[in-house]
């Protein structure tokens, strides 16, 4: 990982711990696989931990590690670490991405409720007309009452999201996954139904689904069309779900808001007239783990080491297949 990144999730606490559980050689982190001076030390390595910055592990480098038997990732998505060689090897990984959904499902829940108030928005009001800004809020859009939220992906970020929004009363979430159970929806507190049954009644749409290839530009120029006048788009998942010159559009014609998280490209172009429209949100990709949440990620990662070492079950490991349908 990225030595500035070991230093964030490795307090001293932390470090003790998996000092306690590992034998630790010099140098403990590592940002470069590919570093000659490490080739020693590479050929005795067991286990590795990995978290943001770590390369892919490609044959060559797996080449350098011929004992590594398990890869605990403390941070989310390991799709830019495994490769085809990875998984021929047999070698087990796990990911902190059930840790890491708490963040992005918090965010996301937040960002719904301040969108029923069009907060965002309406922050910029005060500064504007500083002696009379209260005949600006003569709208019956300001509400989080009764509202009709979609969510996009009954994924482990989905499914929180789901379980925060049962807080707002009344309000109905409906649901859009192609994989999901309807009864574990229903228990949820929501209700599955098609995509365009989604888009076509609800006041918020949420996407929590992950970037796969049949889900790249998934909310297109035909899908936005279909959300109601004056509806909001959150996207806390990944730009690329969305189709960004339409969503441009439609913003910039007033009859969609936005609050973006993740956008494609990230970051957009300097000349994107998203950053300008009064009725778009966007943060610089905040919502997942940041600061000491980070350490719960660690924690997770170390959890599922001291329990391959002791030969119990993996709470988190990943498969091959499971990339199929998950981030």
């Amino acid at each position: 990982m990225w030595a500035d990144t070991f230093a964030t999730q490795f307090d001293a606490q932390r470090a003790e711990r998996i000092g306690a559980l590992c034998r630790l050689d010099l140098p403990v982190v590592a940002p470069d696989l590919d570093d000659p001076a490490l080739a020693d030390r590479l050929a005795g390595v067991e286990v590795l931990v990995t978290s943001w910055g770590a390369p892919a592990l490609t044959a060559e480098r797996l080449d350098r590690m011929p004992k590594l038997r398990a890869v605990f990732h403390g941070a989310g998505t390991i799709r830019g670490l495994v490769t085809q060689d990875f998984w021929e090897r047999g070698i087990v990984i796990t990911s902190a991405a059930e840790a890491n959904a708490i963040p992005v499902a918090e965010f996301a829940y937040a960002q719904i409720v301040l969108a029923g108030k069009r907060a965002q928005y309406l922050a910029r009001v005060p500064r504007q007309f500083r002696n009379g800004w209260r005949g600006q809020l003569h709208s019956d859009r300001y509400t989080n009452y009764g509202r009709r939220i979609g969510i996009v992906g009954f994924s482990r970020i989905g499914r929180r999201v789901v379980a925060k929004l049962q807080q707002l009363d009344p309000a109905e979430v409906l649901v859009y996954d192609p994989y999901a159970d309807p009864d574990a929806v229903a228990r949820a507190g929501a209700r599955l139904v098609g995509l365009d049954d989604v888009l076509r009644s609800v006041d918020v749409l949420s996407l929590h689904a992950p970037l796969l290839p049949e889900t790249i530009g998934m909310i297109g120029a035909r899908e936005l069309a279909l959300l109601r006048d004056g509806a909001t788009v959150v996207n806390t998942a990944r730009g690329a779900l969305v189709d960004t010159d339409a969503l441009t559009h439609e913003c910039a014609s007033g009859r969609l808001d936005a609050i973006l998280d993740v956008t494609e490209p990230e970051p957009l172009p300097e000349d994107s007239p998203l950053y300008d429209l009064p009725n778009v949100s966007i943060t610089p990709h905040i919502s997942g783990s940041l600061g000491t949440e980070t350490l719960r990620l660690t924690d997770a990662a170390l959890d599922e080491l001291e329990r391959w070492l002791n030969g119990d079950a993996l709470t988190s490991q990943v498969t091959m297949a499971d990339l199929g349908v998950a981030a």
